[in-house]
């Protein structure tokens, strides 16, 4: 069901279409790679042996909130960054195609909660009165169905 022009970096919906998936191979490909960077230092691998023991072991019965440490104890002992990556411009307006597309189908039962509200109707302060007032005068193009 993967439409992307590139599904290692895609959103799309669950195939019920109940839940949207975000994928991003390259996250998983990083941690593993984060995970292994210190493996040639023994004393680096044995830190990393032992949590990973220890999240194995938790894993047959585990206890609110252990897994979490647990996990976290992998990260800090084989030092890995954040799960991020970065993106241009061309991911980033593919990316939004593609979890608008999301969104629609997620939204179908009531396309009204998947609506943008207007840029004016967002400034909720009372400081900001005559700004909404000028917006509500000087719609913006995409306010009122022209081109943004």
């Amino acid at each position: 069901m993967n439409e992307s022009t590139n599904p290692p970096l895609s959103f799309n919906p669950r195939v019920d279409h109940l839940a949207g998936i975000l994928r991003v191979d390259r996250i998983r490909h990083d941690t593993l790679v984060s995970l292994v960077a210190g493996w040639s230092d023994p004393e680096t691998r044995d830190d990393i042996e032992a949590q990973l023991e220890a999240l194995a072991e938790a894993m047959s019965s585990p206890r609110e909130g252990e897994l979490d440490a647990l996990v976290q104890n992998v990260e800090d002992a084989a030092a890995m960054d954040y799960a991020q990556i970065e993106l241009d411009l061309t991911n980033a307006l593919r990316l939004r195609d593609e979890l608008d597309g999301v969104i629609a189908r997620l939204a179908r039962f009531n396309p009204a909660r998947a609506e943008r509200p207007a840029g004016a109707s967002l400034i909720a302060h009372p400081s900001h009165a005559k700004t909404r007032a000028h917006f509500a005068a000087n719609p913006l193009p995409r306010q009122t169905g022209g081109a943004a």
